[in-house]
């Protein structure tokens, strides 16, 4: 209750934005106008009271950043007491010889009464003030800010780092994430303003002790050549007053430097600063009764006073025997648990089994850079970007990637990991560039040899200054995070049916159903199950084929689901009645494909050996076929064409399968997924030149 208090801002309505334009205007007019010694009473009274709200808000703050205005505070406090030194020596110069009621009760009462009226005594006790002030509050708060503002910088990415982390492993919102990292840049700032805070401070002392030699010096001459006072009685006014003044401004300036102190060395925590010194220093019964003992002995010293020494001890040692016996009792109370309960399932939970990572990625440790975006790292951006995309092309929500770093990797390694199985693999070089050949360049590049990780290409690691050389010369030139991202999309698009689930398929349906609500419910569960509708799904992703269109892939499950239940003959239903789909994403818009087919005479021998109606195919046969359509899938690539091959539908899932993995991009049509309106032209014909061909085995 009293943390949801003290951390609700207070609204004070139109007039909370004046305070500060309305306290440096007065500033400025202490500077310039004299005033009466009635109007500096109550400034004193007010900086003395400004400075003790501001310690006890720096005591009872939870954590530094709940008092992240103190900086700013500061320096308004700072300048207003420089300017009440402005105002009050203007009337102790002017007014000091009447006597040392002149420059009003505040002055008079610390230069007559806590000094005792000795000016010499007011000297000293001045500059123990100044000493403690300077030397040891002051130093040492500076000293903390300026390691505190520098540690927290340096750990400002690795702070980043943990909080992309978390939400890329989907562990906190988005929301969340935005929240840490506006407190992770809030206390950066903080901390770096305390630096620069801390130097107002020590300025201030220092300024405190010049400004009262000053005085005393413009006092006793103004004194003794203006007023024809006597060097005793001008040093008895003059000095008292200049005195009773810096006395006045120094134990504010005591109190904020105290507070900044107070500030830099909290910790965060949950408590405040009172409760933390009652947990943490008398939270140990054995150091009170230690100390107690130490006191007693000291106390059984001769010439030592017994009786302060030994009632401190006592008082010490009672308080700690309490604080032992409270520790007693709270070990000693037992514990409310069933006593059926094995301690091995007090130790164990489902919650020490940690989940497998749907998409991961794994980096060494110098490319950390290229995920954090404090050191301009874009990696995070573009993943994000991949992911989108994909989701886009492929129909589903492609899950997020848990990014982490992995020291057993080497420092420019990266492993992509599907399930927690590595999939992928490469080696970057940060501050590089990567210069890919496509097939035609002119010229050799100087630089690191190697291979694209995506697509196995011939490719050069150069430096980035030799960009447009490398462009020149036909390379096509990409930065490290380009490499990773690109690797990472075309490693998901191959295993995208792996990354579908049921549950990513019931929500396809049921925003089906917002807009179809009859066709999803014929379907799941009347004719078919969420496991036979996934399958299917799986199967078009498999083969590159998108599952946009889920109303098409539906109504066409839902018209076969009657005939057959079988998961093949069902996506290859789909598969026709999305052809119209597969010939744009093969084709593009235009109106006639190249392709290559099979001979007659082979195609009508993979028919029978498939359909059973002969013996199996030899491993000669096929490996014939699939050298022959390899070479004729380059030359349609190196004519800029897509490498298709068309083939009777009882045969192509069987090719397709046969031919995945062994050649990049190719795809396997059956006739029947060819729409009506377009037109193929048959390029090729692979088998029609007799190969080694045994047939069929009886």
């Amino acid at each position: 209750m009293n943390e949801a208090v003290a951390a609700k801002p207070v609204n004070f309505g139109i007039l909370s934005g004046l305070g500060t334009p309305v306290l440096m205007f007065l500033m400025l007019m202490m500077m310039m106008l004299p005033l009466p010694p009635l109007m500096l009473d109550l400034a004193f009274t007010f900086n003395i009271a400004l400075a003790m709200v501001v310690l006890l808000a720096a005591v009872y703050a939870m954590r530094p950043l709940e008092f992240a205005a103190f900086p700013s505070i500061l320096l308004i406090a700072t300048l207003l007491r420089l300017s009440l030194n402005v105002a009050s020596t203007r009337v102790v110069l002017l007014e000091g010889h009447n006597g040392t009621g002149a420059a009003g009760k505040v002055i008079q009462a610390f230069g007559d009464f806590v000094v005792g009226g000795s000016y010499t005594v007011g000297i000293v006790v001045f500059a123990i003030l100044v000493i403690i002030n300077f030397v040891v509050v002051t130093k040492g708060a500076g000293r903390i800010s300026e390691v505190t503002a520098r540690f927290t910088l340096d750990a400002m990415p690795g702070k980043q780092m943990a909080i992309d982390a978390d939400l890329n492993a989907g562990l906190i919102s988005q929301e969340d994430a935005l929240q840490r990292r506006e407190d992770v840049s809030r206390e950066a700032d903080f901390y770096g303003a305390m630096d620069g805070a801390s130097k107002f401070v020590r300025g201030d002392a220092i300024a405190g002790i010049l400004i009262l030699f000053i005085n005393i010096i413009g006092g006793f001459a103004v004194g003794v050549l203006q007023h024809d006072l006597t060097a005793a009685e001008a040093a008895n006014n003059y000095v008292l007053l200049t005195i009773g003044d810096g006395l006045v401004a120094q134990i504010p300036s005591l109190l904020l430097s105290t507070a900044a102190a107070i500030i830099v060395t909290r910790v965060s925590d949950a408590q405040d600063m009172g409760k933390q010194v009652v947990s943490q220093l008398f939270g140990a019964p054995r150091a009170l009764l230690v100390a107690a003992a130490l006191i007693g002995i000291m106390g059984l010293v001769p010439g030592m006073p017994h009786l302060i020494f030994l009632t401190l001890a006592g008082l010490m040692g009672g308080f700690g025997y309490m604080r032992l016996m409270e520790d007693h009792e709270a070990v000693a109370e037992p514990e409310i648990v069933p006593d059926e309960v094995p301690v091995e399932s007090q130790e164990l939970s489902w919650d020490d089994v940690l989940p497998v990572d749907e998409i991961g990625l794994e980096v060494g440790y110098r490319l950390i850079s290229l995920v954090d975006k404090n050191q301009g790292g874009e990696l995070l951006s573009r993943i994000k970007g991949v992911r989108k995309k994909l989701s886009q092309e492929l129909g589903f929500l492609v899950h997020s990637v848990h990014i982490r770093d992995n020291l057993e990797l080497s420092p420019n390694e990266y492993r992509i990991s599907i399930h927690d199985v590595a999939v992928g693999d490469g080696e970057v070089y940060p501050g590089k560039e990567l210069a890919i050949n496509p097939g035609q360049v002119y010229g050799q590049l100087e630089g690191v040899a190697t291979r694209d990780p995506t697509f196995g290409l011939e490719a050069v690691w150069i430096e980035p200054g030799r960009r447009d050389d490398a462009q020149a010369m036909g390379y096509t030139v990409v930065d490290c995070g380009t490499v990773i991202a690109t690797h990472l999309s075309q490693v998901l698009k191959q295993h995208a049916h792996e990354l579908l689930g049921q549950d990513s398929v019931q929500q396809l349906l049921d925003k089906l159903a917002q807009t179809s609500p009859k066709l999803v419910e014929n379907l799941v569960p009347g004719q078919l199950g969420l496991g036979e509708v996934t399958r299917v799904m799986q199967n078009l992703l498999s083969e590159g084929v998108s599952i946009r269109d889920i109303r098409t892939i539906a109504e066409a499950l839902a018209e076969q689901a009657s005939k057959s239940q079988d998961t093949d003959a069902l996506t290859a239903h789909v598969r026709v009645a999305l052809g119209r789909t597969i010939y744009q994403e093969v084709n593009g818009v235009g109106r006639e494909m190249a392709v290559m087919t099979l001979d007659t005479q082979l195609e009508q021998i993979l028919q029978g050996a498939i359909q059973g109606a002969g013996g199996g195919l030899e491993p000669s046969l096929m490996e014939t076929v699939i050298s022959q359509i390899s070479q004729a899938s380059e030359r349609f690539a190196a004519q800029g064409d897509s490498p298709v091959l068309l083939v009777a539908g009882s045969i192509r899932l069987f090719l397709s399968r046969l031919l995945r993995g062994r050649i990049n991009g190719l795809y396997v049509l059956a006739y029947e997924e060819i729409p009506a309106n377009k037109t193929i032209k048959v390029i090729e014909t692979v088998g029609n030149t007799p190969p080694q061909v045994a047939g069929l085995q009886a």
